[in-house]
């Protein structure tokens, strides 16, 4: 690990050209990973451009403020593979295979670019020329706080840096109430002390809603959430019928499989939702049930122990089902 952070270090000793790449669908620490890596990046006089290949939450607005607004293959997908095209460094954040990244895949992969993979998520693939890969840590913005660190960098960490890197801790985390350790404590205590308004994040993250999202909520509670209580299990699900009558768009139904663990004797949720040509899944769990193996033993995904997700090309009572047989294999 020394000897990468040292070649890595006398690569980024001149100028680069860099692009930040991070996955479809990107979350807060996604987003505050990259950001906060562009910002740091750009006070050593690289030229920096983040590219997602869809489209992130509007909540995290205020990080991209002031800054070159991140490019969106669904978007510009030409303007995407030429700035891949060109590029002498490309940092991967926050996935640990190509396919997260769609059809980008491809062109890093045969990138001649030097690429380097920053990510906390299982068994990475051999896709970087540096892989910093740590399981253990809370989230990918933790990550890159320690590669600024490791470096012996920390000096160009300043306020904007913090309020990414900490909404990716908070994001991740759940406001720290899973996948931490004591490093994540550390961290979090050392951009506060730099001036970060923990409070003030919190309130821009999840005191923004709209009416329409309450709405969407209630409606979930009321009339899409399912008890599985034989197996301490519950799901919510929404078609694409309810996408139209809500006016669903990116980022709306985050968080509202999190409302199914607050009941006393649930300890695995999903919510599972119809897209216009994929149904997607998102699992959470309590304690010692890893929906990380059903994610990725039966739904094409996979994340963290009590955090992931996943997807399959079928029909919602398909998944759905799917869902309701293997949940016995998992909670003893």
């Amino acid at each position: 690990m020394k000897e990468d952070i040292q070649n890595i270090k006398l690569k980024l000793s001149n100028p680069q050209d860099i692009v930040i790449l991070s996955h479809r669908n990107p979350d807060g620490d996604a987003v505050g990973s990259t950001v906060a890596l562009s910002r740091f990046l750009k006070k050593g006089n690289h030229a920096v451009k983040i590219i997602y290949p869809s489209e992130y939450p509007l909540v995290f607005q205020y990080l991209i403020e002031g800054m070159q607004a991140p490019l969106i293959y669904d978007l510009n997908p030409q303007e995407c593979l030429e700035a891949i095209k060109t590029a002498g460094v490309i940092f991967l954040l926050d996935f640990n295979a190509l396919d997260r990244i769609d059809k980008m895949g491809e062109t890093v992969m045969f990138s001649k670019a030097t690429k380097i993979l920053i990510d906390h998520h299982i068994d990475p693939e051999p896709i970087a020329d540096f892989i910093l890969s740590d399981t253990k840590a809370s989230s990918t913005s933790e990550m890159v706080y320690l590669f600024m660190r490791d470096l012996g960098m920390l000096e160009r960490l300043d306020i904007q840096m913090g309020e990414a890197l900490f909404t990716g801790l908070i994001t991740d985390t759940g406001s720290f109430r899973y996948s931490t350790r004591g490093l994540t404590y550390q961290i979090a205590g050392e951009l506060k002390n730099i001036g970060v308004d923990d409070y003030a994040l919190s309130n821009l993250i999840f005191n923004s809603l709209e009416p329409k999202n309450l709405k969407l909520l209630g409606h979930c509670l009321a009339n899409r959430m399912v008890l599985l209580t034989e197996h301490k299990a519950a799901y919510i699900f929404l078609t694409k019928d309810d996408y139209q009558q809500f006016g669903i768009s990116r980022g709306d139904t985050e968080g509202i499989v999190n409302y199914l663990l607050m009941m006393k004797d649930i300890v695995l949720a999903a919510l599972i939702t119809e897209q216009p040509s994929i149904i997607k899944i998102s699992l959470r769990s309590k304690d010692d049930i890893n929906v990380q193996q059903m994610a990725a033993a039966h739904f094409n995904g996979g994340g963290h122990k009590n955090a992931s997700g996943g997807s399959a090309y079928a029909k919602l009572d398909d998944v759905i089902n799917r869902f309701t047989k293997v949940v016995p294999n998992f909670v003893k």
